[in-house]
Order: structure tokens, then C-alpha cells, then sequence
């Protein structure tokens, strides 16, 4: 097996008032110029946004703002960013939201400090050398980006989804206030759920070896979100289940619960997701959701005892001594919890009904046009990625 390696920088800081810590934080950056970047009006009507520039601002430290972030975050903004931080000789990004947010200023701090157009990192033409310094103040746990090493852009002209890993664009701070996600709206905190949920799943179930260790920490975040995620849809104010949730979210997407493991993560249904979203703009996690199923029933047979193992250790289904038995229970109850919490589980409850040539068209996509293979558990070429999605129409 390889050297494994987990590589975790940001400082994290978690509790009520942690976004106060802000200006600290920008000093020990020796920040000067800062870019706070945001999406909705959210955080203008909690007025989150008017105290935390007022805190920078009154440190000395001046502030520039750029709003608009959607979900799916687009191209064509992260590069209003770039042209912003050049022309004002901006020396640190501010995000304040959750994952698409996060995701778009680390687009932007790659392309500000890169002559070429930064769409060239996610399209695979160029691979970063250096991004500028970021932090967060998060708002909606879901994408964990905040202690990740990808972000994902979506560029407007042709739909496509892309993502960039590398260690340059981690995060320097990161700061989380279980309070401020109170006001997320149910369908976007079931969706953050999946999200948060699916980061281990795809992790979880690999070709290969795994640390017991690592599986009894995946399996314990798991049940986690099992328990606070239907808390928080009811009690949206509820503390516990905020922080809870919010903590899985960071771990959960940081590489801690595949640590070890001989594969970095199966990742199938990530990438197919990618392109369902590129072309219908769906929110991720219930994209993933739409497909997880689907491809599990696909998959399982390459190791069923897996499967049975996980809904013994997250839903506490028995065992029966019957691989095949157990691990179609296992699906079972994971779609059984996905759909109690809003979510789809099929392509069609979106509304979406797939045309031949738009299943052939995901598919391509999803092989970069034949260039690539998805999966680890089951190596998914363009004919069984086709299947899939056919499968979960």
C-alpha cells in the first residue's frame, strides 16, 4: 500500500461569536486588502455581513466586496474576482458562506495570480503553481471545503462541471458559528446532509484495504449525521445538531475518514453528479442522492460484505450471514433515510425526464469525452456510467 498522507493546515475555530475572531486572524496574515466574496442576501438581512466589514474596517484593514455566488458557482464571476484583486492589489480573500462560496474564491485566488484564463485549471490545460491566502467565515455546512483541497467551478458556456485539487488553495482559517446556519432553508439543509454524508460514503467504499480505525471513524460520523441531520430539519435553531453537523461537515471532506485507506475514494457518483448539475443545475446533494442508490445496486456485488457492514455499523441492521441479503438492506435503509429527509433518489423527481441523447451526453461528459474511467469500488467505463444513469432516470 502507498504512504498515506493526511495534510490538514487551517486553523479552525468553532463556537458562538467564533466570526468575531476575524480581524485576529487577518493580522496574522499580515492581511491588508481583503475580498470578502458571498452569495445570497442572507447574510445581509442577519447582518452578518455589515459587522464583519465594519470589524475589518475598523482594524485598518480595508475591505472590498463581491456578491453573487449561486450554487454550481460560475466561471464568469470568479473571473470578475480575478480582474478585482488585480486591479486593487487585493492580498486576501474573505469568504463568507458555505462550499460554493469557498469554492469560487479559491478559483479566484488561483487566477489572480496567473497571466492565463483560470478556467485553464479546471479544464486541465494548466495546473496551478500558487493561490493567493483564504479564509472563511462559514455559513452552510455541506461542501466542507472549507478544510479540503478542491474546489469545483461550473463554466456558463456548455454546462461543465469541473473540479481542482491541490494543497495551494487550503485554507488559512477557518471560522464556524453553528448559529449562522440556523436560517438555512430545509431543502438546503437536507441537501447539505447528503452532501456531508456522501464525502465519507465515497470514501467508504473502495477496491482495496482500509484501516479499521479509519472505518470506525467514518462509521461514527455517519451515525452522526443519521441522528442530528432529521433534528435540524425540525428544530432548524437546535445548537447541538448545528454544531454537530457542522464539525462533520469540516472532517468529513478534509481526508481524515478515508485516511489510510488504499484508495483515496471511489468518487463515481461525485463526477456523475458533476455533469447532472452542469446540465440541469441541480443542488449537489440532491444530485447525489438521485444517483447514490442506483449505483450502489450496480456496484454491490464486487463486495457485498462491505455493504453489509456498513448499514450494520450506521443503521444497526442485523447481520444475517447473507452478504447479498444484507447488503441490499443496507441500500435499502440509506435510500429509506435520504427520501425521509426531501431528498430524490431518482433522476425523475426532479421533474427531469432524460432523453436518449442527453443520457449519452452525460456519459461522454463524464469520461472526458473518452479520456477516463470513474470508480474504484467498480471501474465505471462509458458503457456502465450510461447504464447508471438510465438506471436512476
Amino acid at each position: 500500500m502507498a504512504i498515506a498522507s493526511y495534510y490538514t493546515p487551517t486553523h479552525v475555530l468553532m463556537g458562538k461569536g467564533a466570526y468575531k475572531e476575524v480581524v485576529n486572524e487577518l493580522k496574522k496574515q499580515n492581511a491588508t486588502k481583503v475580498l470578502i466574496h458571498y452569495g445570497s442576501d442572507r447574510i445581509k438581512k442577519n447582518g452578518l455581513l455589515d459587522e464583519v466589514v465594519s470589524l475589518i474596517e475598523e482594524s485598518g484593514i480595508k475591505t472590498f466586496t463581491l456578491g453573487g455566488v449561486v450554487p454550481n458557482p460560475r466561471v464568469s464571476l470568479v473571473r470578475k474576482g480575478v480582474e478585482l484583486v488585480k486591479k486593487e492589489n487585493i492580498d486576501f480573500i474573505l469568504a463568507i458562506g458555505g462550499g460554493s462560496v469557498i469554492d469560487s474564491c479559491k478559483a479566484i485566488g488561483y487566477g489572480s495570480l496567473y497571466d492565463g484564463d483560470v478556467w485553464d485549471f479546471y479544464s486541465q490545460k494548466a495546473t496551478p503553481t500558487a493561490c493567493m491566502s483564504i479564509g472563511c467565515i462559514l455559513t452552510m455546512a455541506a461542501a466542507g471545503s472549507e478544510m479540503s483541497d478542491s474546489s469545483v467551478i461550473t463554466n456558463d458556456e456548455g454546462g461543465l462541471k469541473r473540479g481542482c485539487n491541490t494543497d495551494y488553495c487550503r485554507l488559512k482559517f477557518a471560522l464556524l458559528d453553528p448559529e449562522y446556519t440556523y436560517s438555512l432553508p430545509k431543502y438546503q439543509t437536507a441537501c447539505a446532509v447528503v452532501d456531508i454524508m456522501m464525502h465519507t460514503i465515497e470514501r467508504f467504499f473502495i477496491k482495496g484495504t482500509t484501516l479499521a480505525f479509519t472505518d470506525n471513524m467514518a462509521t461514527a460520523l455517519l451515525r452522526t449525521m443519521v441522528k442530528f441531520g432529521p433534528i435540524a430539519l425540525t428544530d432548524p435553531t437546535n445548537y447541538e445538531a448545528r454544531e454537530n453537523i457542522m464539525w462533520a461537515s469540516s472532517v468529513s471532506h478534509n481526508g481524515f475518514t478515508g485516511f489510510g485507506n488504499s484508495w483515496r475514494g471511489d468518487w463515481a457518483c461525485h463526477q456523475m453528479e458533476h455533469e447532472l448539475s452542469g446540465m440541469f443545475d441541480v443542488a449537489h446533494g440532491a444530485g447525489l442522492s438521485a444517483i447514490w442508490s442506483t449505483w450502489a445496486r450496480y456496484v454491490y456485488k464486487e463486495n457485498p460484505k462491505r455493504f453489509a457492514f456498513f448499514g450494520h455499523e450506521v443503521f444497526g441492521l442485523e447481520l444475517t450471514g447473507d452478504d447479498d441479503k444484507d447488503a441490499n438492506a443496507a441500500i435499502d435503509k440509506t435510500e429509506e433515510f435520504f427520501k425521509s429527509l426531501g431528498m430524490p433518489i431518482r433522476i425523475s423527481d426532479f421533474g427531469i425526464t432524460l432523453t436518449d441523447d442527453q443520457l449519452e451526453e452525460l456519459a461522454t461528459k463524464a469520461t472526458f469525452y473518452g479520456k477516463r474511467t470513474l470508480g474504484s469500488f467498480m471501474t465505471l467505463d462509458h458503457d456502465r456510467i450510461k447504464d447508471i444513469y438510465t438506471l436512476a432516470r
